[in-house]
């Protein structure tokens, strides 16, 4: 779970640029020039850091699917949004509650290992309580 800056030593903001470190990269937020290198098998799929609509959570839901399955598969995954908080957390949360994980446990995990302020969007830590799939069929309703 990361970003595509951070703040350096110098306290300016610094881009992160992936090449082959990892097996699969997810990126929620297309930013040119960021990476991975040609061959590393790479899923964008761009989303904000709001409200999403049924389309977007599907998404959502599709990359969580993708994250469990590498993982399973033995495989290094960086899902990756702006600064690696909230549209990654949103992913990781998911894939994490898939994987058996409470909502609330996975959020804890999620600020304990990435950030206490991973996760601060309260509207995707109430998507991740209410559950995806309830939210997208929800959403979905009231179009």
């Amino acid at each position: 779970m990361g970003g595509h800056e951070f703040r350096g030593r110098s306290g300016r903001l610094e881009s992160v640029v992936v090449r082959d470190e990892f097996d699969v990269v997810q990126t929620l937020l297309r930013l040119p020039g960021y990476g991975p290198d040609p061959g590393v098998e790479h899923h964008v799929w761009p989303i904000p850091d709001g409200p999403l609509d049924g389309t977007q959570l599907a998404g959502v839901m599709r990359l969580a699917r993708a994250v469990d399955e590498a993982l399973d598969a033995g495989r290094r995954v960086l899902v990756r949004c702006c600064h690696g908080y909230n549209r990654s957390g949103l992913v990781i949360g998911h894939a994490l509650v898939r994987r058996g994980e409470r909502a609330d446990e996975a959020i804890r995990l999620i600020r304990a290992r990435r950030s206490a302020w991973a996760l601060h969007n309260e509207l995707f830590v109430a998507y991740l309580r209410a559950g995806l799939p309830t939210v997208r069929l929800l959403e979905e309703l009231a179009e």
